[in-house]
């Protein structure tokens, strides 16, 4: 990861409530809360776009800069989000010790699909578990995993056991071969249309249709014999 770490600007937050945190969203801001063990945890508020440039570049670890005080190195601890718009609602952090080893989810980023030879046959190709959890010093952690799928044929699986992670940083989880990360399955056949299963009987009324004008030709000539 970076050696410098990127910033988060914040004031502090002094007024609570359900109706004081719906005002704070409406003016473009969102409420926080960082914790740090021993201490009481202390209640910020933030920007939502400075949040979100955080959160979208994927910073593992950053400093925490609240108005009127030293910034400090955290984590991310929970984010919430709106239901249907996915808005950032509030925003909890961790203050760590940077010599102090901690688990983090980081992301797991593919390259080599285009290259892979099951997806130039058309498989497709699933990314299953897209985070995974590790353990490092704060400054070890990075932004994310690289897991090269380059040479995934169909019906291939890459498992945690296929991650590497860097220097000073361990995967955790009870059974690596159990955790499957990628996935590359056969293409998907298209069923066939249920139309072609319905001209049968269509052939049928026709042919029933016909019969009975041919019928109707034999009375007509009939009637003309009798004439």
């Amino acid at each position: 990861m970076s050696s410098e770490r990127a910033t988060l600007t914040a004031s502090p937050r002094t007024e609570f409530g359900t109706r004081i945190s719906r005002r704070l969203r409406r003016d473009g801001k969102v409420p926080g809360v960082v914790y740090s063990d021993g201490n009481e945890a202390i209640s910020f508020q933030v920007e939502s776009r400075d949040a979100r440039v955080i959160l979208n570049e994927g910073h593992a670890l950053f400093d925490l800069q609240i108005e009127g005080s030293d910034a400090v190195p955290v984590v991310i601890k929970e984010q919430q989000h709106h239901p249907v718009r996915g808005d950032l609602q509030h925003l909890d952090l961790q203050q760590v010790d940077l010599k102090q080893a901690i688990q983090a989810e980081v992301a797991v980023e593919l390259t080599g699909e285009d290259v892979s030879p099951g997806v130039k046959q058309g498989g497709v190709l699933e990314h299953v578990t897209r985070e995974v959890t590790v353990e490092a010093l704060p400054t070890d952690i990075p932004d994310s995993i690289t897991l090269d799928v380059s040479e995934m044929e169909i019906n291939d699986t890459l498992t945690l056991e296929n991650l590497v992670a860097p220097d000073g940083v361990e995967l955790i989880a009870d059974e690596p071969s159990e955790v499957t990360l990628v996935t590359l399955s056969p293409p998907r056949v298209e069923a066939e249309p249920e139309t072609d299963l319905e001209a049968e009987p269509e052939v049928v009324g026709e042919g029933e249709e016909g019969e009975s004008e041919a019928e109707g030709g034999d009375s007509g000539e009939d009637s003309s014999d009798e004439e």
